[in-house]
């Protein structure tokens, strides 16, 4: 009987411990030289967005009606820009605006100095996370990871090598897949985030193999039942 016993109790174990796989769980696994991973990330501006334009010269008073408080961009794309007037900024990065505010302001002010930043940088995170919504970030370079961890991270039953991303690439929207379980993730033109991104992660279908701790009861039955067996069959 003792035998018996013992056999079962590797058969348990067994399948206690290849319920879940590791590569499943894991963020970028694999050989990756993160040193020469980029982290000049510059977003381009869209509609709708709001902006802050800060104009700095040794003229102060010259400076100040350049100045104002925000600008929002509008649905074609634009601001009005005080003495210069429309420009059309959405489909641009922010450091291509600068430079060409910089030269559009040549005339007016002396040596200007420019700071541009999105106000209403977010990132929506759908599905399969602690705490699904939208996610606002005073900093630009927003990674994956980041709007994830804002997210407070992914449940262990979500689809880490299968995330969908919802870009909006000068007026069209594109849906890329990403793999965040390999290392050459953070090659992807989708590590770091744009603004108004939508991430949505599924769930699992099978949720048998996300996890050993949901899963527990069922095999704690199923073990309890062939000791039964194995008792009833060894008297």
């Amino acid at each position: 009987m003792k035998n018996y016993f013992f056999y079962i109790s590797i058969l348990f174990l067994f399948l206690f411990s290849s319920c879940a796989s590791k590569k499943k769980f894991v963020y970028l696994q694999g050989s990756q030289d993160f040193s020469n991973v980029s982290t000049n990330y510059d977003p381009i501006i869209q509609n709708d967005d709001l902006l802050s334009i800060v104009v700095a010269t040794q003229e102060v008073d010259a400076a100040a009606p350049f100045n104002l408080p925000n600008y929002l961009v509008d649905n074609e794309g634009k601001i009005d820009f005080p003495v210069i007037g429309t420009i059309q900024v959405s489909g641009y990065s922010t450091k291509e605006l600068k430079s060409m505010l910089k030269q559009k302001l040549a005339a007016h002010l002396i040596d200007p100095v420019i700071n541009i930043k999105i106000l209403n940088f977010k990132v929506t995170v759908l599905g399969d996370v602690a705490n699904p919504g939208v996610k606002s970030f005073i900093n630009h370079r927003v990674t994956l990871f980041d709007a994830i961890g804002a997210s407070g991270d992914l449940t262990v039953f979500a689809k880490r090598y299968n995330i969908l991303i919802v870009r909006d690439i000068q007026g069209l929207k594109t849906f890329n897949r990403v793999d965040i379980t390999k290392a050459d993730f953070v090659n992807s033109p989708f590590y770091y985030m744009d603004q108004n991104d939508m991430v949505y992660v599924e769930q699992r279908k099978a949720k048998i193999d996300a996890s050993a701790l949901p899963n527990l009861p069922i095999y704690a039955s199923i073990f309890s039942l062939l000791l039964t067996v194995t008792l009833l069959v060894t008297k």
